[in-house]
């Protein structure tokens, strides 16, 4: 059994790690080779309250 990755797939996840700031990167295997890469990124959004004042 070749237990090594090809490059090409290494390239793949580590551009997928480089590009996501927040969330998951699945790598999904089935006997003993790479055949799924899922990247699910989270986007999050700072939701303040706008206070209005009373204007004179």
């Amino acid at each position: 059994m070749n237990d090594k990755i090809e490059p090409n797939i290494i390239e793949e996840i580590t551009k997928s790690i480089q590009k996501i700031k927040f969330g998951e990167i699945v790598i999904t295997i089935h006997n003993a080779k790479v055949v799924q890469i899922e990247k699910r990124e989270k986007k999050r959004f700072d939701l303040k309250p706008t206070v209005k004042t009373a204007k004179s």
